[in-house]
């Protein structure tokens, strides 16, 4: 038996999907503004007692309520007097459930939960074998000073009280110098450590997320750089900061694979190493991107490897003559346009995971060195994959086991 097809359901069902994707507002002559769904500018619909109507080709065409109609609907709440006048009292924002108890537990159980996982990631890391002269920290008791230091969010000095929490709780054996740490941070040869840590520490979060979202951003440092403008005539000076790219999982925001490049590199050339890592342990069923990572080999990677694609195309891209993977994804772009907008609003996701990051851990860093600016950043994103982990313990009940993890992946 087949479906019969509702135009106007159809138009009700796209119209809640824009108002639960897209910011509507109204302009000063009153109009609420209704970006396209398509990206290509605003619909504008107009509200005026019983009468309603929008600027869109099907509405002047078929005098009928389009989407835009229906997604200012779905947004606004209405007043109807007698007379059957409608007047607009206020506007609702689209929001999503939250598990208010367990996240209340999860806050306030944070730190102490913090502490403990923290150890046992840090337990497995192998000590360099001593050769001769002073005896060199505790590898372990330093990466976990390092971590729970970003974590802090103190300086240095006002860290030692939780240092020395840690040390009483049987954490670590040994409390690390402020001046060791600080070397340590320097460390070129932690980076790689540190990266591993990260994919780590999202392993638990791997039967929550399907679908993942690759983006980039900036933390600020206190080093600036100078230039001579000759378009304005003038010294420029501005702030350096450090570039991190990544992808996260769109569900619980942990992060699966991380790479720190210096704030000119491009993003594009960054996906493929990503990708690569996230998919030797993560089932990726969809990759949303921004036009910034849209290139032939990126979609012929990720589609061959058995992950969805949803990357939009440019107002310049055609189909290629060639055929394959681009053109297939190009057209599917270009006539499923809204099933294509449903997926890629998943992206959006990846604007949370940075939101939640430089909230709490600050977006910027203390370091002055290079080395250190990256090794502090990625210790901002194992702080955040922790967290992420305790949440998803009160919400959705995971065991996570660092030491089984850490065996599985190093």
């Amino acid at each position: 038996m087949e479906t019969q097809y509702n135009p106007i359901e159809v138009r009700k069902q796209r119209g809640l999907v824009i108002a639960q994707t897209s910011r509507i507002v109204q302009d000063e002559k009153g109009r609420w503004k209704v970006p396209s769904q398509s990206g290509a500018g605003f619909y504008f619909v107009k509200s005026r007692g019983d009468n309603t109507s929008c600027n869109c080709k099907d509405h002047k065409e078929r005098g009928c309520k389009c989407k835009h109609i229906w997604a200012v609907e779905f947004i606004v709440t209405h007043e109807v007097d007698k007379q059957g006048n409608v007047t607009i009292t206020a506007t609702k924002k689209v929001t999503y459930a939250q598990d208010w108890h367990n996240y209340n537990l999860a806050q306030t159980k944070e730190k102490e939960l913090f502490m403990k996982l923290l150890a046992d990631l840090t337990s497995k890391i192998q000590e360099r074998p001593y050769t001769f002269g002073k005896p060199k920290n505790s590898l372990r008791d330093t990466i976990y000073s390092m971590i729970f230091k970003v974590y802090s969010t103190f300086s240095s000095r006002r860290f030692t009280s939780d240092m020395e929490q840690a040390k009483s709780s049987n954490f670590i054996e040994s409390i690390t110098p402020r001046s060791s740490m600080s070397d340590y941070f320097n460390k070129e040869e932690l980076t790689d450590l540190l990266s591993q840590l990260v994919t780590i520490t999202a392993l638990p979060l791997k039967e929550i997320d399907r679908k993942f979202a690759i983006d980039s951003t900036g933390f600020g440092t206190s080093n600036f750089q100078r230039w001579y403008s000759f378009k304005h005539g003038k010294a420029i000076s501005s702030r350096k900061w450090v570039k991190c790219h990544f992808i996260t999982g769109t569900i619980t925001n942990g992060i699966t694979s991380v790479k720190i490049t210096s704030e000119f590199d491009n993003d594009c050339p960054q996906l493929k190493q990503l990708y690569q890592t996230a998919k030797e342990f993560f089932d990726m069923q969809e990759l949303s991107a921004d036009k910034a990572y849209l290139s032939r080999d990126n979609l012929e990677l990720i589609e061959n490897s058995g992950t969805k694609a949803f990357i939009p195309f440019k107002i310049n891209s055609t189909p290629s003559r060639k055929g394959g993977i681009w053109k297939r994804l190009y057209h599917y772009f270009a006539l499923h346009n809204e099933e294509f907008l449903q997926s890629y609003h998943q992206r959006s996701n990846a604007e949370t995971s940075v939101y939640m990051i430089k909230s709490k851990f600050g977006d910027s860093v203390r370091s002055k060195k290079w080395n250190a600016q990256v090794n502090e950043v990625l210790c901002k994103v194992i702080c955040h994959n922790i967290c992420c982990v305790i949440m998803e313990m009160f919400c959705r009940g995971i065991k996570p086991d660092f030491i089984v993890e850490m065996e599985a992946k190093i």
